[in-house]
């Protein structure tokens, strides 16, 4: 369905799952360095968005990638603002998308006949600003979200090939110089780090680019080794540029001539003719050229030519990176094996005899769940062709059939759980297959960090090193087990003294008094949020009716669907969440049992209420929760519906909409007042 096919309801659901969809993989791919998808799938979904706002421009939102580049400072990191935003490149995937580029750039010069672009390869690192003041470097900045970076000049201060000082006996360099480039590292330096970090027992980095931008970006105990195996490679001057500089391929030669390392791949193409022939040969000597690379950037070779073409928000109208397509080699499946996440999830992963490709070894390659393992029917013992999907992510493409041994079986997830030997469970309408056990020690240490979180039982002090030493020692083998550590326990662990164990043990012991419906989210069920742990808490009023209660009662429940109902009937079911459930109530983990209440009922019942801004006297929860104990009805947004918007501080657009619409307005002694009459 094309964007313009699509109502408008539909553009506008679309568009919203993508931003969020995209928006999560930019934090897993800048903020975490663990990449889900390849750089492939990533550009497929920002095109099909890119495609679906401007033909509904209207819905486009603030938050959406295609506004954006890269991801907001780290916390720990001084945030640099970039005077000149560090603008991210459009891809062209092919020659016809190639050539539509080069008529658009002809177009806007009003240029009938061939231009000259640079041509230089597409750099697979991290980008960086460099901050000169008359041939001093005074700042090192990462890329941060294209506005503002994150100040990480002490780590590149010890980058051997970054010159502090440059080079002025040919050419000065007076003033401020922002110099752009990519802090890469080169494949044997990789080869070499990977191999001591197993040797240590250290988890191996997924990809140059992973290694080079958490080298940059780590706050403590950088290793001057790992520091030093990296490259600066420049490629621009944002700032600064020289007057007797004209063209790209000219300033390229002036960095070179104050110190910087440029690519030596680079060169000038003749028209789109040229270019293309480039491209062509430099994806011929990929697998020979020292780096990562994933594609060929090309840039109009005359500056003045970049001027006039301009930029986008997000994007120059003067370059664009066009990208390879995945290299890819065929093995042998020698085992299939079943991964457990920490969330339960069951993976099934092909265990593949090794092979380079890409210039890494690749020894295995996800297969997902159950319906891509049949979809695709890999087997052990098959023949298949692999690629690293966008260069990172190592994926089946396909199973030479005709190579297949004779005697080979379909490969299923197992029925029950590897680790635990639970029974596993797949909800309708779901992919993934899970493993309910709460106890299960694959997904041991997930299910404590959320059952102290803040909205579940809110253990004020237990992060996440202090679980992994729990579990690690054997103080806590389920979940339960939280509830018999005391001060004395917790005091024999790394970096915890008497008082920050008796602070814990304090905490625990807040955290025993909670409310049902804290208690249904710290269960981690499936599915089971705020929202849906309060719709069971109320319509239930206690544990028992629920345990007592089958899918279908469940799914009677207003606002309850039938995948829900399954989930939290599935995981009571359970043996062994019963059990543990039993045990947390023994060791004191309580909350005031309430008469069974139907959603809907009560003096505030038909009645809904919006909250905005900050309350003197109760937190947002706290307001939400007497008005849902009233039987009214919180909601996020302001319509002609809203029966009272309840403004404190700070109340943002939410209000404005209100008076526009007429909507009666509370403050919190407004919010009191009605509570108290009804």
């Amino acid at each position: 369905m094309t964007p313009a096919q699509r109502s408008r309801s539909q553009a506008a659901r679309r568009i919203d799952a993508l931003v969020a969809e995209l928006n999560r993989h930019n934090r897993l791919y800048y903020v975490l360095d663990r990449p889900e998808i390849s750089d492939a799938e990533y550009d497929r979904l920002l095109r099909e968005l890119a495609l679906l706002e401007a033909a509904w421009p209207d819905l486009a939102r603030p938050d959406s990638p295609t506004r954006r580049v890269g991801a907001p400072p780290a916390e720990g990191f001084r945030p640099a603002p970039h005077r000149v935003p560090m603008l991210s490149l459009d891809n062209a995937m092919d020659e016809a998308e190639f050539r539509a580029f080069d008529e658009r750039v002809r177009r806007l010069l009003d240029v009938p006949g061939p231009v000259t672009y640079l041509g230089e390869p597409k750099l697979d690192g991290a980008a960086v600003e460099l901050v000169y003041e008359d041939g001093q470097l005074v700042l090192g900045a990462t890329r941060g979200d294209g506005r503002t970076g994150e100040d990480v000049t002490v780590n590149l201060r010890r980058v051997w090939s970054l010159p502090l000082v440059l080079d002025t006996s040919a050419h000065p360099a007076r003033g401020r110089l922002s110099v752009r480039g990519e802090v890469i590292l080169p494949l044997a330096a990789f080869e070499r780090l990977n191999a001591e970090r197993r040797a240590r027992g250290d988890e191996p980095f997924a990809n140059p680019r992973n290694a080079a931008a958490g080298s940059l970006r780590q706050l403590h105990d950088v290793d001057d080794r790992r520091l030093g195996a990296l490259e600066l490679r420049a490629y621009a001057l944002a700032e600064g540029v020289p007057r007797d500089v004209a063209t790209q391929g000219a300033l390229l030669e002036r960095l070179a001539a104050w110190g910087f390392s440029v690519t030596a791949e680079s060169a000038r193409c003749e028209g789109v003719e040229g270019a293309i022939a480039y491209h062509a040969a430099l994806l011929a000597r990929r697998s020979q050229l020292p780096y990562e690379t994933d594609g060929a950037v090309f840039k109009l070779d005359r500056l003045d030519w970049q001027r006039a073409a301009g930029e986008l928000p997000r994007s120059p109208r003067w370059a664009i990176a066009w990208k390879f397509p995945p290299q890819q080699e065929t093995t042998v499946v020698e085992a299939i094996e079943v991964q457990v996440g920490r969330t339960g999830a069951l993976t099934p992963v092909a265990k593949l005899r090794p092979v380079r490709v890409g210039g890494v070894t690749v020894s295995s390659a996800s297969l997902h769940n159950q319906d891509e393992l049949e979809r695709k029917d890999v087997r052990v013992g098959d023949t298949v062709l692999i690629q690293r999907a966008g260069d990172v992510i190592p994926q089946i493409v396909l199973v030479v059939k005709e190579k297949r041994p004779p005697g080979t079986h379909p490969a299923r997830l197992p029925r029950r759980c590897p680790v635990c030997s639970a029974e596993v469970v797949r909800l309708e309408g779901e992919a993934v297959t899970r493993c309910p056990n709460l106890d299960c020690p694959a997904q041991l240490k997930n299910n404590l960090l959320h059952l102290a979180s803040r909205g579940a039982l809110d253990v004020d002090g237990l992060g996440e090193k202090l679980v992994d030493q729990l579990v690690e020692r054997g103080l806590v083998k389920r979940v339960s087990d939280l509830f018999d550590l005391t001060a004395e326990k917790l005091a024999g662990l790394d970096r915890m003294g008497e008082k920050s164990a008796a602070n814990l043990a304090a905490a625990l012991q807040r955290a025993r008094d909670t409310s049902f419906a804290r208690f249904l989210i710290a269960l981690g069920i499936r599915h089971v949020g705020e929202g849906v742990a309060e719709l069971l808490a109320a319509h239930f009023g206690d544990l028992d009716p629920l345990l007592s209660a089958t899918a279908e009662e469940i799914d009677a429940v207003p606002g309850i669907g039938s995948t829900i109902a399954e989930s939290v009937a599935r995981f009571f079911a359970d043996p062994r969440n019963a059990a543990e459930v039993k045990r947390l109530r023994e060791r004191g983990v309580r909350w005031t049992a309430a008469s069974p209440r139907r959603r809907g009922e009560g003096p505030l019942a038909g009645r809904t209420f919006v909250l905005t801004g900050t309350l003197p006297n109760l937190t947002r929860e706290e307001a939400k929760a007497r008005i849902e104990d009233a039987g009214g009805r919180v909601t996020g947004s302001v319509s002609k519906k809203t029966s009272y918007v309840v403004a404190g501080a700070e109340p943002g657009s939410k209000l404005a909409k209100a008076e526009e619409l007429g909507v009666p307005v509370l403050d919190e002694a407004g919010l009191e007042a009605l509570l108290a009459s009804s």
